[in-house]
């Protein structure tokens, strides 16, 4: 199959990543390449356009920079053929987040996505300078408004700005507020926006975004690409339909915990999510057992869709 590449909308998946025990690595917990490559293309395979190696879901700053390159390299080999591959290149400076982008050009990625600094509550100046020294790079660029982490809001105003920027493409929208999808679009008419807290996708979605840049497709990635092709298509009540049973399970993505949340879920269904690196632990007893009523609930209602299908 042909890749083309178009934008940086569609599906594309955040993607956990799997450790294994190793005592001589950083926390006794060393990156499982291999597993990290067959889930690449489990997600892709399910219908996903494409992955994001070294999100905060990847959990990027546990990595050594040669973890956090391989790591990338990892993702484009799986699946760089046939799919969109959009590397994390956060960084606290625009010097290193660009550093993170020339590396990821060298090794084929297709786009990059970038948080304004992190660590430091950037000026508007700040923070436009640091886009631009990213997209300098050439790739094209998703801008990452998370204003709950980084405490910097890119606001329908100043993205207007940044999308002046040759190489700015597009925006994950983190903030919750689905009003600014319209309010983006009508600022920075030529910005993509994507769909980033999964709480909200189908709201999103119905207001005009063109992406979703995923968590929890890491556990139902074809009910997640099958989300956005109704979503997009204005297909209300079906998408509801699919949506309700899973948003409790999808609200896990904007709580603190949301690594060790999906990565809980793809352990329920079978798949392999595992521990996270330090300073992330494990659940404690009353968040791991919402974790399984929500994620059972949504298995439930899943399986219960394929047997109507089936009849």
């Amino acid at each position: 199959m042909t890749k083309q590449v178009k934008g940086l909308g569609g599906v594309i998946v955040a993607t956990a990543l799997p450790y294994r025990e190793d005592a001589s690595a950083p926390a006794g917990l060393a990156v499982d390449h291999d597993r990290y490559a067959e889930h690449c293309r489990w997600v892709v395979d399910n219908g996903c356009r494409g992955v994001g190696p070294n999100g905060s879901l990847g959990e990027y700053s546990s990595l050594t920079d040669e973890e956090r390159r391989r790591v990338a390299r990892t993702a484009i080999e799986a699946v760089g053929d046939r799919a969109v591959v959009v590397v994390g290149v956060h960084a606290p400076g625009s010097h290193l987040a660009r550093h993170w982008a020339e590396l990821a050009a060298e090794d084929g990625a297709d786009g990059l996505l970038c948080l304004p600094p992190t660590m430091y509550r950037a000026s508007r100046t700040d923070v436009v300078a640091h886009f631009e020294a990213v997209a300098s790079v050439g790739l094209p660029v998703m801008v990452y408004n998370n204003p709950i982490d980084t405490k910097v809001d890119l606001t329908p105003g100043l993205l207007a700005e940044i999308a002046q920027i040759d190489n700015i493409v597009a925006v994950k929208e983190f903030s919750g507020d689905v009003r600014r999808v319209l309010e983006i679009q009508e600022k920075a008419p030529g910005l993509e926006v994507v769909a980033g807290a999964d709480d909200v996708t189908l709201e999103a979605l119905l207001m005009g975004a063109t992406g979703w840049f995923a968590g929890f497709p890491n556990v139902f990635p074809a009910e997640s690409a099958l989300l956005y092709e109704l979503g997009v298509e204005g297909r209300l009540e079906e998408a509801r339909d699919l949506y309700e049973p899973l948003v409790a399970a999808f609200r896990w993505d904007s709580r603190t915990e949301f690594v060790q949340a999906i990565k809980l879920g793809m352990d329920r269904i079978g798949r392999y999510g595992g521990p996270c690196r330090p300073p992330r632990g494990p659940l404690n007893g009353e968040q791991r057992a919402q974790v399984k009523a929500d994620m059972d609930r949504a298995i439930a209602a899943l399986a219960k869709k394929r047997r109507r299908a089936a009849r």
